[in-house]
């Protein structure tokens, strides 16, 4: 049995449509001491069959040790979406639940080039000088 329900398969495609290029979810894992790392996997496996734009690599958490630091990656199981450039955006841990709708977002942000933030709040961010680290969490509590 699945992760995606087959009722929501056809709503996460039509979301899908919108994507204008491809995105690769580069999914960073290992088999030894990681919980959910398997159910992770099957997850991303499931979206990206879902939607022809969007593509799965999977890198060995330990055996990758060139595209951990590349990706700055210090936790697994961890999920980058990306196009040809990195936008930044990660996810640490399953992204289910209520995580989920937030992936999808992300992939249409990043494909469609757009962060969908006000004229303003872009305006605002173009005064900041320097490196920001931003972190959301998410919880149902």
């Amino acid at each position: 049995m699945g992760f995606i329900q087959d009722s929501d398969k056809a709503v996460i495609k039509e979301a899908l449509s919108e994507m204008r290029s491809d995105v690769t979810l580069r999914y960073f894992t290992q088999e030894m001491e990681c919980d959910f790392c398997r159910e992770t996997h099957q997850l991303l496996e499931e979206l990206c069959s879902i939607g022809d734009k969007v593509k799965l690599q999977v890198f060995d958490f330990k055996g990758n040790p060139e595209e951990v630091a590349k990706y700055r990656i210090d936790k697994i199981p961890a999920t980058v979406v990306a196009n040809g450039s990195d936008p930044g955006i990660r996810f640490y841990g399953i992204p289910a639940g209520y995580e989920f709708s937030s992936l999808i977002e992300a992939i249409l942000m990043v494909s469609q080039g757009e962060s969908n933030l006000s004229l303003e709040s872009k305006k605002i961010l173009k005064e900041v000088k320097v490196p920001v680290h931003l972190q959301v969490f998410v919880t149902p509590t």
